[in-house]
């Protein structure tokens, strides 16, 4: 009666998290696991929601708002350095209720059924949508170490010809989740041309493009500009951006091919944005003043995560994103004695990743630790995390 592909999904990591965390907290709880920005969105948010209430009351548009669509192509222009012309808002735009929701929803568009032994490409380790969105929508996920050797990029190309050949989708993230690594303009180039030779959609999730500590990271919609983006879709979204989850507003853009696919699927089974919620998101995208405060304040935390964890074998400070990726020998002992022993919570990278052909879960040795909470609070957690990992004999 039930879909047997569910049996193939493995346990969410928070759900895995929380089986693993039965002991009481040692100190007063600090979560550091989850990527949910705890700063507070512009005050004009609110503003806008309140003055465009009538809009609750009517059904929005699936595709987004022309408004919202706009401003959302206008945006793509301005931080990419496209052509004036390059982005329609018509033809290559489509609101999302969030980027999660396009990014599972790219897995089905996709399709499986006119492929022989279809298989869809993944970084491991891997934002776990990806994975579930395969698995669910019949393509045979293929996990491509993401590790120190690679540059915690994976090596698409390096995969067999038999392999490629048998691809309909890729998954990217850039910058990466949970490394914070920035695929260089050159990587993306060559993944672009991978994506053209071999007919398979490339689909990059560029949510945490905005928090980066150093040079902006490009984008794959550049990079396949002059071909009309063709096979390429880019996935956005004002949760990390803009620190408003809770707007579950986002977009896709690229290919108009695709898009005119994507929102033709969507009109069967898409959750549409609100129109307050879309009145508000255009003016987010219009605005880059908070985004380049909420940058400063990530790069005081990527400042004190360096301070105090900077001895640490392995330290990366990340050049995008907000994560820290840190290396500890055992990520889920090491997990289990912060909570014990300093109310950290943490969580072990195994649960983000897949064990190899080798048996290796590329994931297995390090933590995943969100620098999402203020200055103080991450100060003080850091502080109490690298006392733990000193504690057990680890330099920091």
């Amino acid at each position: 009666m039930l879909n047997s592909r569910l049996d193939r999904l493995t346990d969410y990591p928070f759900q895995r998290l929380n089986a693993l965390l039965t002991e009481p907290p040692g100190e007063a709880p600090v979560n550091m696991t989850i990527g949910e920005p705890q700063d507070l969105p512009p005050a004009f948010v609110a503003e806008i929601l309140s003055s465009e209430a009538a809009g609750w009351g009517k059904y929005p548009p699936m595709t987004g708002s022309v408004a919202l669509r706009e401003a959302i192509a206008q945006w793509l222009t301005r931080r990419f350095g496209l052509g004036a012309a390059s982005i329609d808002a018509e033809r290559h735009v489509l609101a999302l209720a969030g980027s999660r929701d396009g990014l599972y929803q790219v897995a089905f568009l996709a399709g499986a059924e006119d492929h022989r032994r279809p298989v869809a490409l993944l970084p491991n380790p891997f934002y776990q949508v990806y994975a579930g969105a395969a698995l669910l929508a019949g393509l045979e996920p293929v996990f491509v170490p993401a590790v120190p050797e690679t540059g915690f990029l994976p090596d698409f190309a390096g995969l067999p010809a038999e392999i490629l050949a048998r691809a309909r989708l890729a998954y990217l993230c850039n910058p990466a989740n949970p490394q914070g690594a920035v695929a260089p303009a050159a990587y993306l180039g060559d993944l672009v041309a991978l994506a053209r030779h071999y007919d398979f959609i490339l689909a990059v999730d560029e949510c945490y493009a905005e928090i980066y500590d150093g040079e902006p990271p490009p984008g794959a919609l550049a990079v396949s500009e002059t071909d009309g983006f063709d096979k390429v879709l880019v996935f956005h979204s004002l949760s990390k951006r803009s620190s408003a989850p809770g707007l579950r507003s986002g977009f896709v853009a690229g290919d108009a091919r695709l898009i005119s696919a994507f929102s033709r699927m969507r009109a069967y089974g898409g959750a549409a944005i609100p129109l307050p919620i879309q009145a508000a998101s255009a003016a987010l995208w219009r605005d880059e003043a908070h985004v380049e405060a909420s940058r400063a304040r990530y790069r005081a935390k990527f400042d004190a995560a360096q301070s105090i964890l900077g001895r640490h074998p392995g330290f990366r400070r990340p050049a995008g994103g907000f994560f820290l990726w840190l290396p500890v020998g055992d990520g889920e002992a090491a997990a289990k004695r912060l909570w014990r022993e300093a109310g950290i919570r943490v969580l072990p990278g195994a649960y983000l990743a897949r064990a190899g052909q080798d048996g290796v879960n590329p994931g297995e040795a390090y933590l995943r630790v969100a620098l999402v909470h203020d200055l103080d609070i991450t100060t003080t957690a850091l502080t109490r995390l690298a006392r733990v990992l000193t504690a057990e004999g680890v330099p920091s």
